[in-house]
């Protein structure tokens, strides 16, 4: 014990010092480090499956949004092929009648018809553009989806590196830890900036 400048240590005293100064240094800080680099990364890794699974969702409705504007061309089309064989029934009338007023009535069909198939093949067009662009938005955002699945298993890859690293207290693992974490992390960003 202690007197006026007389100290005697006990034989615990000098192991309780050095688990005390280990405790900032050694094994117990990595624990503590790898604890919050963890809850960080599942953090992190959270958001990230919650962005891969919007745009997953995202896709799927620029899919269907694109089928179903490509059925509705084909019924563009469809009503566009009547309208040609009326027309050309129409034609065959004009060529096989003597002239008179039902020749007459046919060439006004034929012009009629003639009207109508260019606003159908008009709208028909343009139903395949719509469809054209609803593809090209669900391939962007499947793309996008990768990305968001790439950065979120890497996270997941850094999670299990943290427990490992946790079980063998190897100081290696934790920085290998820190890498695929910030792996994930770049990969995430890329998929935010739709790159």
């Amino acid at each position: 014990m202690s007197g006026h400048g007389f100290h005697v240590h006990g034989p615990h005293d000098h192991e309780l010092e050095h688990a005390a100064h280990a405790k900032g240094h050694g094994a117990d800080g990595l624990k503590g480090q790898l604890a919050v680099i963890t809850a960080v990364l599942a953090t992190i890794g959270a958001l990230f499956s919650y962005q891969g699974g919007a745009t997953q969702a995202n896709a799927a409705l620029f899919k269907n949004d694109a089928a179903i504007k490509k059925t509705e061309a084909s019924n563009q089309w469809a009503y566009y092929q009547s309208k040609s064989s009326k027309q050309n029934l129409a034609e065959l009338g004009v060529s096989l009648l003597p002239e008179g007023e039902r020749r007459d009535a046919y060439r006004k069909e034929i012009e009629r018809y003639k009207a109508e198939k260019d606003d159908i093949k008009a709208k028909a067009e343009s139903l395949e553009k719509e469809s054209v662009a609803f593809d090209r938005q669900s391939a962007e955002q499947m793309h996008q989806h990768h990305r968001w699945a790439q950065a979120t298993t890497a996270l997941q890859v850094a999670i299990a590196l943290a427990a490992i690293a946790l079980l063998t207290e190897r100081k290696w693992l934790e920085w290998g830890t820190l890498a695929l974490g910030g792996v994930g992390v770049v990969l995430g960003g890329l998929a935010w900036g739709h790159v």
